[in-house]
Parts: structure tokens; C-alpha cells; sequence
């Protein structure tokens, strides 16, 4: 294969397609209904919105919206426990520690692009002794305009001196798959993932894996 098509870059999303970090944004959550004497979701209920941002939990589960009074009350009370709890039961997604060995054994470079602020994406990470070797972190902190705008992925690349399309870029939510595509990288859709789903990327110029070990047959050596 020609060198110009070679996979030297891995960039991961991170909630949803790197970690699994649902279990701790459901004990985040559930404890700040709790306190407000609101009644808990389940996990079923939050997964497919937990890559929707924290205002969109807030307007979803304590049924109110932006101009509510209590609402920046319970957005800030939810973002400081789950800053307590980012790392009591995060995992990495199945099989993911195994492909993590294999890009080292390759030499593939990786890293993550997230609209998650950075104050909570590097514990996470540094959580991870699998992770050690993670080369480039991009979050909103670092960008002007987060995904879907392309800008975060391009920075990661231009960081590490490696052009998009040499790069491979995963994601578990339709803005993932735009923001790959429009940087000119090869997009993969995790469906094993919380919110994105096959009928809704169908249509769209990227790849898919229902499983981590899929991933591999994306990459050109």
C-alpha cells in the first residue's frame, strides 16, 4: 500500500467509544435528583444521552428548561459530583485494552478529540495505565469551535505533524462522524457506543464496528 494511504494516527472520542464512563454519570446524576427529592433514572434511560452534553441531561431529567431558576443550580451541582466520581467506575470499552497493545505494537500513534472539558477528560485518562501512551489530547479548552466543526481534529493532527488522511478518526455521535468526515480523516462509527445508531450514518461516507475489535480492519499498514 502507498505510503500516502498508510493509518498513522488513531483519534478516539472519548466518552462512548474510548471509555465507558455511563456508570459514573448515572451515580452523578441520580445523586443530585436524590437531593432534590427528584425520582432516579435507570441506565437504559440516560445512555443514549449521555454524549449530549451535560445541559441537555439537566433539561431532560429534572424536566425543565434553560430559563428555569434552578437550572444553573443543578447543572453546577451535577458537574462538581460527577468531577467527585469521574473515576470511581469508568472502564474502558471491551476489548479496548487489546487494541490499545496492538496500536503500540504497530506503532500507530493515538489520541482524543472530545467536547468534554479538559478539567475532567485528562483524569480520566491518567486513570488508565493502558492509556499511558496517549499522544495528543483536544478539548473545547483548546479549540475555538468544538465538534462538530472539524477544527479540534485538525489541531491533534497538525500537532503530531500527520495529515487527516492518514489519520482514523472514532466516534459514537452523529457530530463525531460529521466533524471526521469534514476533516478529511477516515470516520468510523462506534455503534457499541450510546447515541448514535446504523440507520442514521447509513448514508454517510464512513466506516462502522459494532465491536472494538472491528476497528482493525480499517487500518492500512
Amino acid at each position: 500500500m502507498q505510503e500516502n494511504h498508510r493509518t498513522k494516527l488513531i483519534l478516539f472520542d472519548l466518552d462512548g467509544t474510548l471509555v465507558d464512563t455511563a456508570p459514573d454519570f448515572l451515580e452523578s446524576l441520580n445523586n443530585v435528583l436524590r437531593n432534590h427529592n427528584k425520582e432516579c433514572v435507570s441506565m437504559d434511560e440516560l445512555r443514549p444521552y449521555i454524549s449530549e452534553g451535560t445541559s441537555k441531561l439537566i433539561k431532560l431529567f429534572f424536566k425543565i428548561n434553560e430559563n428555569d431558576k434552578n437550572f444553573n443550580l443543578y447543572k453546577d451541582q451535577f458537574l462538581s459530583e460527577y468531577e467527585s466520581n469521574l473515576k470511581n467506575n469508568s472502564s474502558l470499552f471491551e476489548g479496548m485494552s487489546d487494541f490499545i497493545k496492538f496500536l503500540d505494537k504497530e506503532s500507530i500513534k493515538y489520541g482524543v478529540v472530545t467536547n468534554k472539558h479538559y478539567k475532567y477528560a485528562q483524569p480520566i485518562l491518567d486513570s488508565f495505565l493502558e492509556l499511558k501512551n496517549i499522544q495528543v489530547l483536544i478539548c473545547p479548552d483548546h479549540v475555538k469551535i468544538s465538534k462538530p466543526d472539524p477544527e479540534g481534529i485538525l489541531l491533534a493532527c497538525k500537532k503530531l505533524n500527520i495529515k487527516p488522511e492518514n489519520t482514523i478518526y472514532l466516534g459514537d455521535h452523529l457530530n463525531d462522524i460529521k466533524a471526521g468526515i469534514c476533516a478529511g480523516a477516515q470516520t468510523v462509527a462506534c455503534l457499541y457506543g450510546y447515541s448514535i445508531n446504523k440507520n442514521e450514518v447509513d448514508s454517510m461516507k464512513c466506516g462502522q464496528v459494532k465491536k472494538v475489535e472491528e476497528i482493525k480492519s480499517f487500518i492500512v499498514k
